[in-house]
């Protein structure tokens, strides 16, 4: 089966389940990755390159997704290209070194344990997808 193909018999699965269950629509996103996620609305626009220089923090919601928040209060998903074993983990941080001055899709980010500094992998990032924060309830 390919993976298209099991993208959409999990998609059909889920909207047969009815919306009773706060299931993420992403077959890979983890319940609390989603639940991080629905303090925001996703606006459609991508961005290939985000600079360096104006990266506050990438945090990994779970070892597929990251939220990338820039010093002007921009905030994007990223969702890595496989998964980037480890990353959701607390003992464990994310690095990543850029000779262009900007932080681009395909580029490699690193998982690092915190405690011995040892690489556990690798992973590729995908396209910065906009999103905007919802208004406080």
């Amino acid at each position: 089966m390919t993976r298209s193909l099991m993208l959409f018999v999990a998609g059909a699965t889920l909207a047969a389940v009815g919306c009773a269950t706060a299931k993420p629509s992403d077959p890979q996103m983890t319940e609390k990755a989603a639940a991080k996620l629905a303090k925001f609305d996703v606006t459609g626009e991508t961005k290939r390159c985000i600079g360096s220089n104006l990266i506050r923090s990438i945090d990994a919601l779970d070892d597929w997704h990251f939220l990338v928040t820039t010093t002007s209060g921009d905030y994007y998903l990223n969702k890595v290209s496989g998964r980037c074993s480890g990353a959701g983990s607390l003992s464990n941080r994310l690095q990543y070194s850029t000779t262009t001055g900007q932080l681009c899709r395909n580029e490699f980010i690193e998982v690092v344990e915190n405690s011995s500094g040892f690489s556990l992998g690798s992973c590729s990032l995908g396209d910065f997808e906009a999103l905007e924060k919802k208004p406080a309830e």
